[in-house]
């Protein structure tokens, strides 16, 4: 009897163990928004905790999410279904490694150098060849934007991201 509850108990074990490892191979949707597909935007949408509203343009959508602080997200999205940019303003910052995904470290290396130049107060331009971002503004008045150059559909200008 002894051993048909052990033999029961490592049977048990092995299927837990099976079960851990079969739920980390499953893929789950990026969280990314930059560079991300129109899925990741939900995901945005979900985790800000906002409500969504979308225009649709013939070059590209906007989907505006907003946010229960007041803030105010665009992520726009081309008819590929990529999120070439993302634009932002309003009392709060949202979450920055939420909306630039995979571009975030790029950002925050070139953020911190940009800081250290300009003494730490001033607004912060980014110019990369694969990523642009723009941000400032004071409490209760914050403003930024970014995107991806090679990602920009064509007839779309950065112009048009606000």
């Amino acid at each position: 009897m002894k051993r048909s509850t052990e033999a029961a108990g490592c049977l048990a074990r092995r299927c837990a163990v099976a079960a851990c490892a079969a739920f980390l191979l499953v893929p789950t949707p990026a969280s990314a928004s930059l560079g991300g597909d129109v899925p990741s935007v939900k995901i945005d949408q979900a985790r800000m905790r906002g409500s969504v509203r979308i225009e649709v343009a013939a070059s590209h959508a906007v989907h505006e999410i907003q946010l229960p602080g007041g803030t105010r997200v665009r992520e726009y999205v081309s008819p590929a279904g990529t999120v070439f940019g993302v634009t932002w303003r309003g009392p709060f910052r949202p979450d920055l490694q939420q909306l630039l995904g995979p571009y975030f470290d790029e950002f925050q290396e070139a953020a911190q150098a940009a800081r250290h130049k300009a003494g730490g107060r001033a607004p912060i331009v980014i110019v990369r060849p694969g990523l642009v971002v723009e941000l400032g503004g004071r409490p209760h008045a914050f403003f930024g934007r970014a995107y991806v150059p090679g990602l920009l559909p064509a007839g779309v200008s950065a112009d048009e991201l606000e």
